[in-house]
Formats: C-alpha cells, sequence, structure tokens
C-alpha cells in the first residue's frame, strides 16, 4: 500500500507543487496485533513531535523574520496547513522547506540535522567534501568561491562557475541542499561535476573528496609573484570560526613594522558579523563599521574603538566572490577613507541571519533577523560595492598564473608609502 499527499503554496502568483510519496508500509499479521497497537503508538507520538518542530519554525519566523509581511502573506495561513499529514521527520522538513520558501528568500532555509552539524563544523573551523561553496541564482547552481587549498579549488574551479551536473545528474530545478548533499561525500571517493563557465567550453571535472580543514588567515602568495620588501600580505579567505579575529590581529602584530598592508578579500563569502566588526575596528578610529536594521526599523550601529591598533596605508582586494562579511569590512574601510579597494564589483549580500538551533531535533534554522548599512548609510544587497579602482581577472590570466589585479594592488600601495613619506617630510 503507498500514501502519497502533495503540499502546495502560491509564490509570487506562481503555483508551485512539492509532491511527497512516503515510503510502502507493510500490512500487520494478526500474529503481531500487540506489536502493531505498540507501534501505532509510538507513531502517534512521532507524528506529534514533527508537529511541534514544524510550529517551532513557524513561531520563529512569526518573530524574527526580517520582512514583518512575510513575502505579502497571512503567516497564520501556514500554522496548522499540514497538521494531518506529518507523520515522519522527512515529512516535517518537506512541509518546512514548502513554508519557508514561500518567503522568496534564499537565505533563509531549514537545514536537516545531517548537515546542521556540518554547519556547525564548519563555525568551528573544519568540514568534509571539495572545498566549494555554492549557491543559487535564477534558478542556476553557481560556486559561490572554492576555499583556498582545497580539492576544489586544486581542480580549477572559480567563483561564478554554473554546475550543470553532479555525477551526470542535471542540476536543472535541483535545489542548492540536494545540490551539496550529491557533492559531498566520503574522503577519498570522486564526485564529477560538469562546469559551464562564461566564453570556453564545457567541462566536466572529476575531484576527489577530502576532509577540509578552513584556514582563514594565510600569507601565501600567488606562483611567480614577488612582493615588496615594504608590504606584508594577508589573505583572509574567511570569517567563519571562532578565533578568525584574533588570528587576524596575530598576523598585523606580525607585521607591525611593514609599511603597508594588502588585504586579500577575493572569494571571501562571508562568515560571523562579529568576526566582520573585530577586524575592521583594528584599522578605524571611534569611526562607524556597520549599521544593522531589524524588523521593527530598530537601528544599531557598532563603531570601532578608539585604540586606532593599525595606521598603515591599506589596499583591499575584492571581487564577485567577495560576499557579506568581506562587504561589511570592504565597505567600512571605503566609506572612512581607510582603504583603497583594488578588483571588481562584490556579490551584493547585505542581509544578516542568526543560526537558530532547533532542540531537541537536532536541526536549524538559518533565518533572516536584519539588513546591514555600510557607515555612509549605503544599502548594498543585491549592488554590491564597487572598487575604486576596478581590475579585471581573465581566464588567460588565471592560465598564465598572471594576478594583474595583486599587482595593481602592489602598485598603488607602494605609491601611497611614498605620498605618505612625501607628506611626513613637508
Amino acid at each position: 500500500m503507498t500514501k502519497n499527499w502533495n503540499l502546495y503554496y502560491n509564490e509570487c502568483s506562481k503555483e508551485r507543487v512539492v509532491k511527497k510519496f512516503l515510503k510502502n508500509t507493510a500490512l500487520i499479521t494478526l500474529a503481531l496485533m500487540l506489536v502493531s497497537i505498540t507501534c501505532s503508538r509510538s507513531n502517534t507520538a512521532m507524528a506529534e513531535s514533527e508537529t511541534v518542530l514544524y510550529d517551532m519554525v513557524w513561531k520563529i519566523v512569526n518573530s524574527k523574520y526580517l520582512d514583518q509581511t512575510n513575502n505579502g502573506q497571512d503567516w497564520s495561513k501556514w500554522r496548522h496547513k499540514y497538521d494531518d499529514k506529518i507523520k515522519t521527520p522527512e515529512d516535517a522538513y518537506i512541509a518546512i522547506d514548502t513554508m519557508i520558501a514561500s518567503l522568496n528568500d534564499r537565505y533563509t532555509r531549514f537545514v536537516p540535522p545531517k548537515e546542521f552539524e556540518e554547519e556547525k563544523n564548519m563555525i568551528k573551523g573544519s568540514l568534509c567534501g571539495i572545498g566549494v561553496q555554492i549557491g543559487l541564482r535564477d534558478g542556476k547552481v553557481l560556486v559561490i568561491a572554492p576555499i583556498e587549498d582545497t580539492p576544489g579549488q586544486k581542480a580549477g574551479l572559480l567563483a561564478e562557475d554554473e554546475i550543470l551536473a553532479i555525477d551526470g545528474v542535471s542540476t536543472k530545478d535541483m535545489t542548492v541542499d540536494k545540490a551539496a548533499d550529491k557533492i559531498r561525500g566520503e574522503k577519498g571517493t570522486t564526485v564529477e561535476l560538469l562546469i559551464k563557465r562564461k566564453d570556453v567550453p564545457n567541462k566536466t571535472y572529476k575531484i576527489v573528496r577530502d576532509e577540509i580543514e578552513i584556514k582563514a588567515i594565510s600569507s601565501k602568495l600567488p606562483d611567480n609573484f614577488k612582493l615588496d620588501d615594504k608590504i606584508g600580505y594577508i589573505r583572509l579567505s574567511s570569517f567563519m570560526g571562532r578565533n578568525v579575529g584574533n588570528s587576524f590581529e596575530d598576523k598585523m602584530i606580525e607585521y607591525k613594522n611593514k609599511e603597508g598592508i594588502i588585504i586579500d578579500l577575493r572569494a571571501n563569502t562571508g562568515g560571523l558579523l562579529t568576526n566582520a566588526i573585530q577586524i575592521s575596528d583594528l584599522f578605524l578610529d571611534n569611526d562607524i563599521i556597520v549599521s544593522t536594521v531589524d524588523r521593527d526599523g530598530y537601528k544599531d550601529t557598532s563603531r570601532s574603538s578608539k585604540r586606532y591598533f593599525s595606521s598603515q596605508p591599506i589596499v583591499v582586494l575584492i571581487n564577485k566572490g567577495s560576499a557579506s562579511a568581506s562587504e561589511i569590512m570592504s565597505g567600512a574601510l571605503k566609506d572612512n577613507q581607510r582603504a583603497v579597494l583594488i578588483g571588481e564589483n562584490t556579490f551584493g549580500k547585505g542581509l544578516v541571519q542568526e543560526v537558530k538551533s532547533l532542540t531537541p531535533f537536532g536541526a536549524g534554522l538559518n533565518i533572516t533577523v536584519q539588513k546591514y548599512l555600510t557607515p555612509n548609510g549605503t544599502d548594498i544587497n543585491k549592488k554590491g560595492i564597487a572598487p575604486h579602482i576596478e581590475v579585471k581577472l581573465t581566464e588567460e590570466d588565471i592560465k598564465a598564473k598572471n594576478d594583474v589585479q595583486l599587482k595593481k594592488a602592489q602598485e598603488v600601495l607602494l605609491q601611497m608609502i611614498a605620498n605618505e613619506k612625501m607628506t611626513a617630510n613637508r
């Protein structure tokens, strides 16, 4: 006997149907009647428990979500919509996904237990996979950025690569979660990604999965690049991890005698807001770093301390893979005229998510609770931050290992250092 049910919601005037086919259930013989009764009670208790999970998510969105109109809909209609349909954890997950999808917010999402555990590991500084962060844009599964020194980066994956297929399975109509689940796997196994890249033929990449250690701070320079001895180089690949801020400060102490610093935020998709504030604070003197605005319009402004850790000239490298916390730091240094930004326009993620642990279910909810504004009051969501000096890195540059953006950063920084010396000698 097979049971099935449909979940319906209307999003942006389009009817969407999510179908769920429950697993076959075996007939119970009369000889196992007693066991059948026991199981029935257990299943009823389970259904009630999973309904509690669904309602928990509904309540969080109702009280926390940034857009109080919840995408212009009556949120109360969702509360008991699937009470009689949720029987298993998988049922609850699909019902929650359907409810959340109606918000039309790609950053607010339900995170099942297995994935939530991985997310927590990432915050701790470790994860497993090929080391790429992916997202969904216009229905396309895209590489947001490869993580430095991981199988994905070593294989040659780049920001904005479109993933057409995973192990031969098309990503058309595939969610980010399903794509990520297909890419993940045991260490030592191989995943095949069919990649579409602008102006080049489609290519299949065979990548061996490995344990990924997130190294947020690095001073490793690209091959064949000679950095002037007066300059310090810091590659900040992620704001994720509890010790990123302290590690960055340690690197700045190491560079205290350098005359200028290049901070490389290219392909840094963000992380923890607190890390962005802590690191920005090193370069500012009682200036505004960022302002956040919640659903009630309450504006909370974070200012730097007065310790002013570094007065060295700064150049920041950015590109279309620089997002979220990277944009907070870039915006703070740009608006306060503390650094020169070089590279390409950033990604444009001006929303802040809160990670809610759904105890005792082991799952989580990433929910948009605030938007943020740069010190000048600019909302950069879906717009990004423009560099002072635009320098594009072409496919030919990458193949030739010719980092024209970093070369320009060094050229500009050396001129800034020279100008500062001239000013001091007057």
